[in-house]
């Protein structure tokens, strides 16, 4: 099992979701976050004053999924999420060791 992390913009959201319904996805975890990549932020005018933003808001998804889908999931996140702007987010795929589902004591693939 893998574990496939993504920091996309906040309004892209929705059709990564719809993304990864379509494959068959049924749980994901979303956290607003905070970063900056290689632009380093940038600067907001605001009643005539600037102002420097060092850390923009992002969305965090989580997905764990069978290794045999992960191609297919990371494709569908890049598709959806891409506007060809700077700070369209990453992508990031760990490895999963263990899954264990609290309610019934499932573990590995059923517990996901």
């Amino acid at each position: 099992m893998k574990l496939v992390v993504a920091v996309i913009k906040p309004f892209k959201l929705e059709e990564v979701r719809d993304a990864l319904t379509a494959l068959g996805i049924h749980g994901l975890t979303v956290s607003e976050v905070k970063g900056y990549g290689r632009q380093k932020g940038h600067t907001e005018i605001y009643r005539g004053a600037e102002y420097a933003v060092s850390f923009l808001p992002k969305l965090k998804i989580e997905v764990a999924v069978e290794a045999s889908l992960v191609d297919a999931v990371v494709t569908a996140i890049k598709t959806a999420a891409y506007t060809g702007h700077i700070g369209d987010g990453k992508i990031f795929v760990s490895p999963i060791e263990q899954t264990i589902r609290i309610r019934t004591g499932e573990t590995g693939r059923d517990a996901l």
